[in-house]
């Protein structure tokens, strides 16, 4: 679903805080290049109409013991809608999986798995992942490095 009706100083402002989202009105008015009013009434709306969901604050994993990622395939042994439910359900109770997405191809999810190291991520597939509803195999990829993560 789009949003209707945003004009370049919606853009600008969507782009500004999604990159920094702890700017002040006044410091997003003058980048924009409006008052603080204008920008004010504007976050408000675009945070009523859904453009904007939340705001959060981007950690740093390797500072916090996470250096190591993962991506995972995983093939589910049944992909009626009742076995895509039960496996998604699980799948966010595992905070380990930082992303899940259903794929269109010979796999059918694509995890991103973030752990302390390659120890604690055997673990956490042999354990959990392998364990979550449904899954009949997976393929891990381990990554050397991050050339572009996030935004």
């Amino acid at each position: 679903m789009t949003i209707p009706d945003l004009d370049r100083f919606d853009h600008a402002i969507l782009r500004l805080l999604s990159g920094e989202g702890r700017l002040s009105a006044a410091e997003v008015a003058r980048r924009v290049g409006l008052s603080k009013s204008p920008v004010q009434t504007r976050i408000k709306r675009l945070e009523e109409i859904g453009a904007i969901t939340r705001y959060r604050a981007v950690l740093d994993p390797i500072r916090m013991g996470l250096a190591h990622v993962a991506f995972v395939e995983v093939k589910l042994s049944d992909t009626r809608e009742a076995a895509l439910s039960a496996f998604n359900r699980e799948v966010l109770l595992v905070p380990e999986i930082e992303q899940c997405h259903m794929i269109a191809s010979r796999f059918d999810y694509l995890l991103k798995v973030r752990t302390a190291d390659i120890q604690s991520y055997r673990r956490l597939l042999g354990e959990q992942i392998s364990a979550l509803p449904h899954v009949a195999s997976t393929s891990t990829y381990v990554a050397m490095e991050a050339v572009k993560d996030g935004a």
